[in-house]
């Protein structure tokens, strides 16, 4: 019922208001800039669920954020330019309302005379002598240091971050070496077959190497820098303007409209292989099994794409040199349509494979469950990465659907309770939380929505044959966000499931839709999408989930605890509120405070989460650091103390046995096992998979935590 109701990154397909500011279709790109903004500015002031005042201190505000964006380290924009472009820092409203494009343009040719004169001072740096035993200092924390104020200054700037790059890389290779070493060593103590040769460089072997590499890379990025187009550009100085409403509002280029609805749906229309950009040419990687890049039998991981050409009707393409997600533009295509590429191959041959595109479906962004064996019980393990769905084809894969089919699985299994894995799930379709609710339980109200007029919404499931009833337990993190939220946070407030993990989850609490720019003018030009926040969500309870998002009963922390990680860290985040709660039936199904108190004994004396947590604060502090030596014997000496750290951290058993030795064992389903015979992607990932799912003592708590609720 609620099939065109969209979360996250995307929902409530909006009856939007007849909004009266249309446009003539407008002559060249500049005319078209213009024209979006006006038409960001009218959407966001009519539609958006808390307006803001377009005048002065929203100039400001805006000014702020856009330097973030563009020179987040200070290392471009001198400070010059930046008293010049101050002059500009309460106009920014008008220019919105006008469609004025001065400042802009101001500050996108400085920032490209910049990286010009950056360019050639890099590669004049790098011709000359670098001395590592001076005792210079970089500044890590922009925060902490001003735009330089004239050219030696800049040159200084860049030269250290050069002498930094080549610092690190140079660790690097001696950490190589290291591992090598011990695993030579390895080899040798156990009599093994010892085929491991070591290349142990000399300082100044690895100097100039490290050289030569932050040579290449820092002219490399200057490359695909100076390769963004204008209207790129112009995205992100849109952006400074929708996000200063808030995080979630952004401006979209057609473009990047259609890689949000690649996300969201996990179906992209193409030849299956991931493009890698190097030094200036592109390759291909890695190939999904069953699409046409692997079909053909003629294409492998590691070719070098010379030309495309889109359809036979068109001229081939040259790649060399193109940016990766502009190539992936020419590939990209209809169903049904062709597209040639030209490769050279390892051996340096020359091929030309034509192929027929197909919808490719990015499995990793669906639901997969397993099953899992701890003291000779059954439970049942399903990770849902994302709340997707296709809202053009019914037909084709969503959550509810994949969950449904996941858990016959399992109740075949007969398993003894249900792990529902939430972790790092930003959401998707607010449907699906309804969809998969009524899979656990009876019908019941889900979920309350508030719009700018603030009027309320409760969304109910109506399903009353849930397929689940027994023990359940819900994971999350602090990257769990959205449809994630609310799906913990009703099933928890039902007393249905018990959420365990990260003392409270990102804490978005707010709507989105999308909104064409198209419908407000008289072209067929495609001038991208307004996301656009509309409303938003309510616990069934009243309370939003904004900022504050979902408190696991049983409070776990992870290295995400000790990091900025959330809504409530942005300044532009919308408030946290309460509305009346809905009426709704609790259950106390099991007792918490004595599972908590249980699974705080066990953590107590787990070793590798102590040590998690000992390596969290470290690594905080880490971030906290301001500054770093530059001479060589100090920056070593740094380096050395935080490798024994991680050997220490490192160095615990990870596998995911407890105090008595015991480790979780996992089983596929007859049907994967059959797959695996025939598809060595599949059965690649499969083992990976649960290679990873021993390591992970947060699983195992868990199920120890259900096998509790189960006595």
């Amino acid at each position: 019922m609620f099939k065109k109701y969209k979360l996250n990154k995307v929902l409530f397909v909006l009856p939007l208001l007849t909004l009266m500011f249309c446009f003539n279709s407008p002559k060249n790109e500049d005319e078209k800039m213009q024209t979006i903004m006006v038409s960001v500015k009218n959407t966001l002031s009519y539609l958006h669920y808390s307006p803001k005042a377009i005048n002065d201190a929203y100039s400001k505000d805006v000014y702020k954020k856009y330097f973030e964006s563009v020179d987040p380290a200070k290392r471009y924009y001198m400070q010059s330019d930046m008293v010049e472009f101050s002059k500009h820092e309460t106009k920014l409203d008008d220019y919105l309302n006008q469609g004025d494009l001065t400042f802009f343009k101001l500050t996108n040719a400085r920032l490209l005379q910049r990286v010009d004169e950056i360019d050639k001072m890099t590669k004049e740096i790098l011709t000359k002598p670098i001395n590592l035993e001076e005792d210079e200092v970089l500044i890590l924390d922009a925060k902490n240091k001003n735009a330089p104020n004239n050219q030696q200054e800049l040159y200084n700037e860049w030269k250290k971050y050069i002498k930094y790059n080549i610092l690190q890389e140079m660790e690097t290779m001696t950490s190589k070496e290291e591992a090598q070493k011990l695993k030579k060593d390895s080899v040798q103590k156990y009599k093994l077959q010892d085929t491991i040769k070591l290349n142990i460089l000399s300082p100044e072997q690895k100097f100039t190497k490290a050289k030569e590499e932050v040579g290449d890379l820092i002219s490399d990025s200057f490359r695909r820098f100076k390769k963004v187009k204008e209207m790129d550009w112009f995205s992100r100085y849109m952006n400074a303007y929708t996000e200063v409403f808030d995080p979630h509002t952004n401006y979209y280029s057609p473009k990047d409209k259609e890689d949000f609805d690649v996300s969201f749906t996990g179906k992209i229309i193409g030849i299956g292989a991931i493009i890698q950009e190097k030094r200036g040419n592109l390759f291909l990687g890695a190939l999904t099994v069953g699409a046409p890049a692997w079909k053909s039998k003629q294409l492998t991981e590691g070719d070098k794409i010379l030309k495309v050409r889109s359809t036979p009707k068109d001229e081939p393409v040259n790649m060399v040199g193109m940016l990766a997600d502009e190539a992936v533009t020419y590939i990209r295509g209809e169903k049904g349509t062709q597209v040639t590429l030209t490769v050279e191959k390892k051996d340096k041959s020359i091929k030309e494979v034509t192929m027929t595109r197909e919808e490719v479906s990015i499995e990793d962004t669906f639901a997969r469950s397993i099953v899992v064996e701890n003291n000779g019980e059954k439970y049942g393990f399903i990770n849902l990465p994302s709340f997707n769905v296709n809202f053009n084809d019914e037909n084709d894969h969503n959550a509810s659907d994949d969950i449904k089919a996941e858990l016959i699985k399992l109740k075949a299994q007969n398993v003894k309770g249900i792990i529902l894995d939430l972790r790092n799930n930003g959401g998707g379709s607010l449907t699906e939380v309804g969809d998969i609710m009524g899979l656990f339980m009876n019908a019941g109200p889900y979920v309350q929505v508030k719009d700018g007029q603030g009027k309320i919404t409760t969304l109910k499931n109506k399903n009353n044959s849930p397929i689940w009833t027994g023990p359940l337990i819900i994971m999350q993190n602090e990257l769990s966000a959205s449809a994630s939220e609310i799906f913990a946070g009703v099933m928890q407030d039902y007393g249905r499931a018990l959420v365990i993990g990260s003392p409270q989850s990102f804490g978005k609490g707010t709507v989105q839709t999308f909104v064409d720019l198209n419908r407000f003018l008289n072209t067929s030009d495609d001038f991208g999408s307004l996301k656009l926040t509309i409303q938003k969500f309510y616990r069934i309870t009243g309370e939003s989930t904004q900022r504050k998002g979902i408190n696991s009963d049983v409070m776990l922390d992870d290295f995400y605890t000790y990091s900025e990680i959330g809504e409530r860290y942005d300044e532009n985040a919308l408030a946290w509120d309460k509305i009346p709660s809905t009426q709704f039936q609790k259950s106390n199904a099991f007792d918490i405070k004595k599972l908590e108190m249980k699974s705080a004994a066990r953590m107590k004396t787990n070793k590798q989460y102590q040590l998690l947590l000992e390596s969290a604060a470290w690594k905080k502090k880490l971030d906290e650091e301001e500054t770093i030596s530059l001479n060589q014997k100090k920056f070593s000496e740094v380096m050395s103390v935080r490798k024994a750290q991680i050997k220490k951290f490192d160095g615990e058993d990870k596998t995911g046995t407890d105090k008595d030795g015991k480790t979780l064992n996992f089983s596929i389903f007859q049907d994967e096992i059959k797959r695996e015979t025939t598809d060595e992607a599949f059965k690649k990932k499969t083992d990976n998979w649960i290679k990873n799912l021993k390591k992970d003592f947060y699983l195992k708590e868990a199920v120890n935590i259900i096998a509790d609720m189960n006595t």
